[in-house]
């Protein structure tokens, strides 16, 4: 079982334009749909429509929108009921797969509440394959919210524990790689098929940024210096990137690039997908779904390229669905993608 954390989830609404965003203008939508979603709540959804067994954990209490929702997709879920509502975010969508987006902050849960939402993923996750601690932080929360998870996790499984990713941005994001190793030395050993972390660490054994938090986080690993768009224009460099973030102890990057593909990076290689070009409609949890991907072929034990095969296949599929809808496995086409091998340095 795969259990997804979410401790900001929402009402995702999308808002198909017949054009260009016109600001200032007063525009009619083409349609306008509903999801549950957050990074997290987004990845279980996909990986149930692949009939995988997930379960989502996140804040909300029984009556919120965002729950009603999972209880209609049968997408399984356990919550910390709260008394605030969930936030609703927007996105508008132009012809062409253009997406803007408006994320509202979210609830603010006190320190007893964050803890007790920790409490229930630590319950929630024994037995686990994959523990996904996605999307930001609520307003409060500390920036190292996902490192101290992990660790607890890892204390809580005694040698045991799940595997875990991280897809967050920002300080969180920042904060989960830098958490620190307490005992031990990390081998690629450790975890097959993604690198593996020590016990004691906070650090992830897998991480799903994107070209721009990619950039951010070589240059806190000792990378030169370099923009997403320079990045996400020259995969060989995003290797290299990725490659400078897995040699700071973290298991294995997936680094996606857009409409370029993606890039997944271990301690044993590097390897770039490419799939052929997709009408797009909405790039809404696109990443999302890639993860879904990776995940549901690390499940049937794929070699690391064959799992980005199928994580590259999964985010150009949701790039072609409307709004934040997440496809299921025989909607993506693995054999339409490419994977070349390239150098991590």
């Amino acid at each position: 079982m795969i259990v997804t954390f979410t401790a900001n989830p929402s009402l995702d609404r999308t808002v198909a334009l017949p054009g260009p965003l016109a600001r200032g203008e007063v525009q009619r939508a083409v349609s306008v749909s509903q999801e549950s979603g957050g990074k997290g709540v987004n990845v279980s959804r996909a990986l149930v429509a692949s009939g995988l067994e997930s379960l989502a954990v996140l804040p909300g209490a029984d009556s919120d929108p965002v729950l009603a929702g999972l209880r209609e997709q049968a997408v399984p879920f356990v919550s910390l009921p709260i008394d605030e509502p969930l936030r609703t975010n927007v996105a508008l969508t132009e012809p062409g797969g253009v997406t803007t987006k408006i994320n509202e902050p979210g609830p603010v849960l006190a320190p007893d509440q964050q803890e007790a939402l920790i409490k229930l993923l630590l319950e929630s996750s024994r037995g686990a394959s994959w523990v996904i601690l996605a999307g930001s932080l609520p307003p409060g929360f500390p920036e190292d919210f996902y490192a101290t998870v992990a660790r607890r996790i890892r204390e809580a499984g005694n040698g045991t524990a799940p595997l875990i990713a991280v897809d967050s941005s920002g300080a969180p994001l920042a904060a989960a790689v830098a958490g620190a190793r307490t005992s031990g030395a990390w081998t690629s050993n450790d975890v097959p098929g993604t690198g593996g972390t020590n016990p004691g660490s906070g650090k992830p054994d897998l991480l799903k940024p994107n070209a721009e938090e990619l950039a951010e986080l070589a240059a806190a690993a000792g990378f030169p210096p370099a923009s997403g768009d320079e990045l996400e224009a020259d995969p060989a460099a995003a290797a290299a990137a990725a490659a400078a973030v897995v040699r700071s102890g973290v298991g294995a990057v997936l680094a996606t690039l857009g409409s370029k593909g993606a890039v997944l990076v271990t301690a044993d290689g590097a390897w770039l997908a490419t799939h052929p070009p997709v009408a797009a409609v909405s790039t809404v949890g696109a990443g999302d779904s890639a993860l879904a991907g990776y995940l549901l072929a690390h499940g049937r034990g794929a070699a690391p390229a064959d799992c980005l095969r199928q994580a590259v296949a999964h985010g150009a599929a949701a790039a072609s669905l409307p709004g934040s809808t997440v496809p299921a496995v025989h909607q993506t086409t693995p054999d339409a993608v490419t994977i070349t091998a390239l150098r991590k340095d």
